[in-house]
């Protein structure tokens, strides 16, 4: 995983509430065995729409989602970060997130964003108005930039310090690996081994 410091682009504005799993990556398109080839089947039903966000050539190349409140609801699938992280996003910033939408984004290396909803509705309205609009976001700082606003944001110490150090669960444990060894060095030979 690649560690998250400081994201800087433009924003794609999707100012919907409740988007959930299967609306950010339809049940059609879960068959792959694999992890990847996700992005182009992301918002998949709703593309079908002509006018739809994500075909305006304007925000191409945008890596910042802006959205609606309780982003990611519905299931769980890991399918939907997988997906926007494929199709080149960053970061997401919403009003709120659900739960498990929002710890499936962490592990993989895309970075959640909650801000009070007059901030969101604000770098929505910049990103409708011009979609240059440029935004900066600083995780080590906290801190979200745009022309129109500037403002700080909290989250989880844990999932920052996964975030900065590109630590998946996996890493995170690999980091320990020297105090592992040692403790099984430690216990008694009749006691099973992890370490095979």
């Amino acid at each position: 995983m690649e560690p998250v410091s400081v994201i800087t682009g433009t924003m794609v504005p999707l100012w919907r509430a409740d988007v959930d799993t299967d609306q950010i990556m339809p049940k059609q398109h879960l068959k792959r065995v694999e992890r990847t080839g996700f992005g182009e089947f992301v918002f998949g039903d709703w593309r079908q729409d002509p006018d739809f966000v994500l075909n305006d050539p304007r925000y191409e190349g945008a890596n910042v989602l802006v959205a609606g409140p309780n982003f990611g609801c519905g299931s769980s699938r890991e399918h939907a970060p997988w997906g926007l992280q494929q199709y080149g996003f960053e970061a997401i910033i919403a009003p709120s997130f659900a739960d498990i939408f929002r710890t499936n984004c962490a592990k993989v290396g895309l970075l959640t964003v909650e801000l009070p909803t007059e901030k969101c509705r604000a770098l929505v309205d910049s990103a409708i108005e011009d979609p240059a609009t440029p935004v900066r976001i600083d995780l080590p700082e906290q801190k979200v930039s745009a022309p129109s606003l500037e403002t700080g944001f909290d989250i989880d110490g844990h999932v920052k310090h996964m975030l900065v150090g590109g630590l998946d669960p996996i890493g995170l444990t690999l980091t320990s690996v020297d105090e592992i060894a040692a403790f099984e060095a430690s216990r008694p030979s009749f006691l099973p081994s992890t370490t095979r």
